[in-house]
């Protein structure tokens, strides 16, 4: 679990509300449904409208990932792919069939195969790095779902001010209800850039750095299996993979 992400929302919206009291405001001020309703639901239509099927589902599968990152453990990889090219170097390159068998990440599994198939060190970079780009763009377009919600959430807000603003100016004959229905129709704009800026933007950022880091593990993997391929000595494997660990 991602304590900071946690953290993060609580004391954004933390600080909007308590500023709205210290301000002398009340959190009924800020509670209005149809603000909500417009805000909310426009920015979901409009960028699920820009967003294809599939790109639509992969971002709610990624979502979680802003609360519970997906694990890249880099020391315990360059250890795995130490041990594997000490297997490599006692049994051969067939002597790693069964650690193919149960290793449990796909990328490392396929790249253990293509090594105990005998494939030459390009051929398994080329794939190794075509399927890599693919999953990395695969989901690159998935985030901007929530980049897109980012983006839209503030245009929402102000049509939904502007809507508020036509309701009051109907009732300009009672200047009593004026300035609370002002107050009101401005609730839309805050709904708006406060959901992009304490949510939106901050999620698809966020999980654009679980992208990258997920691929810089991958490319971690790429470069031990490579030097494996190679016939490299495990101690330089490991003096060569320590420059990922962060």
């Amino acid at each position: 679990m991602d304590v900071l992400s946690i953290l993060g929302v609580i004391i954004g919206f933390a600080a909007l509300i308590g500023g709205n009291f210290i301000e002398g405001g009340s959190i009924q001020s800020l509670i209005n449904g149809p603000a909500a309703f417009i805000v909310i639901g426009g920015t979901f239509g409009a960028a699920m409208l820009q967003t294809p099927k599939n790109s639509l589902k992969r971002a709610w599968k990624v979502l979680p990932w802003v609360f519970r990152p997906p694990n890249n453990p880099f020391k315990e990889g360059i250890s795995k792919l130490v041990r594997w090219a000490h297997a490599a170097r006692k049994e051969g390159l067939l002597g790693l069939e069964h650690i193919a068998d149960s290793e449990k990440d796909r990328f490392a599994r396929k790249g253990l195969q293509l090594l105990v198939d005998g494939s030459e060190p390009e051929v398994i970079r080329r794939i190794m790095e075509a399927e890599l780009i693919i999953d990395e763009q695969r989901d690159l377009d998935a985030i901007k779902f929530f980049e897109s919600m980012g983006g839209y959430a503030p245009t929402i807000g102000i049509i939904g001010a502007v809507m508020g603003l036509i309701h009051v100016m109907r009732n300009l004959a009672d200047p009593e209800q004026l300035g609370p229905g002002i107050a009101v129709a401005f609730v839309a704009t805050i709904y708006g850039v406060a959901l992009a800026n304490l949510l939106f933007i901050p999620i698809a950022n966020k999980l654009r750095m679980c992208i990258n880091e997920r691929s810089q593990y991958r490319e971690l993997m790429i470069e031990g299996i490579i030097a494996i391929a190679d016939g490299e000595n495990p101690r330089s494997i490991e003096l060569k993979l320590n420059g990922y660990l962060h």
